[in-house]
């Protein structure tokens, strides 16, 4: 214990609490004031992103919202969560490539497959070198321990597909700003509830949600001068911090099945219940793309927000929709987290196919 520490508790306060204020403090005021400079000098080297088919906007908006985001993450983490870098060797360095690649692509496109080669070496780097992976499914599908080699693939494929699917929600004002916002604080009560051990995951989540505000006011502001968007920097760097915070969740439960603390038997199914959006996404635009006969890779405007907006809803009105429905299947499954555990899995499919192919729908039934 430091004499900072001894100090700060001596004065009746605790050492946690100072750092999750502080932490989630800190790191909304460098993405709020960061921010404003970077879309300066955005705007001012044209770095900004084209309005394209895709696109659901109509002028161009600086995206290098990403690097506010990374910014506040790597001064706040080493200092206020810095047990997690003893603990996770290979998670700062994880987020240095993921950050260099993004900033790469947001500025001059990379080629799909350089990403993913950079995809790959993270996800190894924070499975195999940090130890983070899947290691039981609890009895999902039948399967309980998974063998070292067989969990280090899946482990690695759910990181590299968790950084992609959330990249892809990232197509209106405030989607994938607001998910990450909601999701970290599902995952950080989460991890408060599960004792002291995980304080520095905690604080974590804190940093990502107080990052994820400070963006949020820029990219929902009515003000085009004021707009600014993650870009691929944000959404790996988060998509992969997702995938982190959702693995550690299921481990802590593994960690403590032989104890009478509390063990959860569905902790793999309430993971996926609540990183299920981006994708549940994907699955529906990759299955639409192969019903017309199309490359799965092709640019298209089939994703649940691009729908929503073609019934006429604003971009807020999107993701608040999308949100208060995502929220509806966390309440259902935490409600009925005691079920058998594939049972629990089939109703959250259930609720959040439909929740995806409603406004498919409610399309077709507006037309005729």
């Amino acid at each position: 214990m430091s004499n900072f520490q001894v100090f700060i508790e001596s004065q009746g306060l605790s050492f946690f609490y100072f750092k999750i204020i502080l932490g989630f403090s800190f790191s909304f005021l460098i993405t709020y004031v960061s921010i404003p400079a970077i879309i300066k000098i955005s705007r001012r080297k044209n770095l900004m992103d084209e309005p394209g088919t895709r696109s659901s906007h109509l002028s161009k908006i600086p995206n290098l919202g990403g690097v506010a985001i990374f910014f506040s993450l790597g001064v706040c983490a080493p200092i206020f969560a810095y047990e997690l870098f003893d603990r996770y060797k290979f998670l700062f360095a994880s987020l240095i490539i993921l950050f260099f690649i993004g900033v790469m692509d947001d500025i001059m496109v990379l080629q799909a497959y350089k990403k993913l080669l950079a995809q790959v070496l993270v996800s190894a780097l924070i499975v195999v070198g940090s130890d983070v992976r899947i290691r039981s499914l609890f009895g999902l599908f039948g399967i309980y321990e998974i063998n070292y080699f067989v969990s280090i693939i899946i482990s690695i494929l759910t990181f590299i597909g968790l950084i992609n699917a959330f990249n892809l929600i990232d197509g209106i004002d405030g989607l994938a700003g607001s998910y990450t916002l909601v999701t970290s604080a599902l995952f950080g009560v989460s991890f408060y509830r599960l004792g002291h051990a995980n304080d520095p995951l905690v604080i974590l989540c804190a940093i990502i949600i107080a990052a994820s505000f400070g963006f949020l006011i820029y990219n929902l502001s009515n003000k085009r001068s004021s707009k600014i968007f993650m870009g691929d920097t944000g959404s790996m760097i988060l998509g992969f911090l997702l995938a982190f915070t959702g693995i550690s969740f299921i481990e802590i439960f593994i960690a403590k099945r032989d104890e009478v603390f509390y063990h959860l038997q569905s902790a793999p199914v309430i993971a996926v219940a609540i990183l299920i959006l981006p994708i549940i996404d994907t699955i529906t635009v990759i299955a639409t793309r192969i019903y017309h006969g199309k490359s799965v890779f092709s640019a298209d405007r089939n994703h649940i927000h691009h729908k929503l907006l073609n019934l006429g809803l604003t971009h807020r009105r999107s993701t608040a929709y999308i949100i208060a429905y995502f929220l509806l299947i966390i309440v259902v499954s935490y409600f009925l987290r005691h079920l058998d555990v594939n049972f629990l899995l089939l109703i959250v499919l259930v609720l959040e196919f439909l929740g995806a192919y409603l406004p498919i729908f409610l399309l077709k039934f507006k037309k005729d």
